[in-house]
């Protein structure tokens, strides 16, 4: 059986108190992760008591990545993760507008000799906008989004780019199915193309699987490979009853409820 280890999982979202940050990094030490994500970019002071806190727990040996969803202007950038760089971030993730190209080659040669890498890519909508990224070396580990362009044969182009460039892949999987589909994508990097899983992370996110037939499987951090043709994706019909917008019956419920305004009632 083939497993795909070097997987991240999050412990630290924004307003998470500092007993669920501890809960989830300890549930997930336990399960045996070794890369943790966390986020930042909301208040400088904030973030360094959070990256202080979560290093307590999980020591320095571990992996930490942090991540900004898109938050900061450039120098900005720069002049956060500077004051972040005590904590041995393995990458800053999307420091900035994701189709600023130049924007994130200024951050990555920066932020270079402190050891920090930048990562991006959930947001490139397609192949040429992955090819500018790695001929500006305006990113160190490239984040493939397996639902946003435009199917497996334009994601398996950006595999070969970044595998000519030496850039290694790391897929986004944070949304339901994501986590499905990259484990296809990255057992067929390992198996067909680079052949290694050094320095290469997937991300795992813990909720959601029990809606699809072919749920993906994490054991002791691992990926396992998927013994089901496909791409995972095939959602359980009870799954498809309840939750298609607008006329699943939990969207039918919350409308009855005032929750949510019904749009098949809204007259334009």
């Amino acid at each position: 059986m083939i497993t795909f280890s070097n997987n991240i999982t999050y412990c630290c979202w924004l307003g998470y108190s500092n007993e669920k940050i501890n809960q989830l990094a300890q549930k997930y030490m336990d399960k045996g992760f070794n890369a943790f994500k966390v986020k930042v970019g909301k208040n400088l002071y904030e973030d360094i008591k959070r990256l202080e806190f979560i290093r307590n727990i999980i020591g320095w040996k571990r992996t930490l990545m942090v991540d900004a969803n898109q938050v900061w202007e450039v120098q900005e950038a720069i002049d956060w993760m500077q004051q972040l760089a005590h904590f041995k971030p393995l990458w800053i993730e999307e420091p900035t507008s994701p189709d600023d190209v130049l924007g994130h080659a200024q951050i990555a040669r920066t932020l270079k000799p402190l050891g920090i890498g930048v990562a991006t890519g959930e947001m490139c909508c397609n192949r040429v906008l992955f090819k500018q990224f790695l001929q500006a070396e305006a990113l160190q580990f490239c984040q493939i989004d397996s639902a946003r362009i435009g199917g497996v044969n334009e994601i398996l182009s950006v595999y070969l780019m970044a595998h000519k460039l030496g850039v290694k892949v790391c897929p986004h999987a944070g949304g339901v199915g994501l986590c499905e589909m990259v484990q296809h994508l990255q057992m067929w990097d390992y198996v067909a193309l680079s052949g290694s899983s050094e320095g290469k992370y997937v991300e795992y996110i813990d909720q959601q699987h029990e809606h699809f037939v072919y749920p993906c499987i994490v054991e002791n951090a691992h990926y396992l490979a998927p013994r089901e043709p496909g791409y995972s994706t095939e959602f359980k019909k009870e799954a498809l009853e309840n939750y298609v917008y607008p006329n699943g019956k939990e969207w039918e419920s919350m409308f009855e409820k005032g929750i949510f305004s019904d749009p098949r009632k809204t007259r334009i």
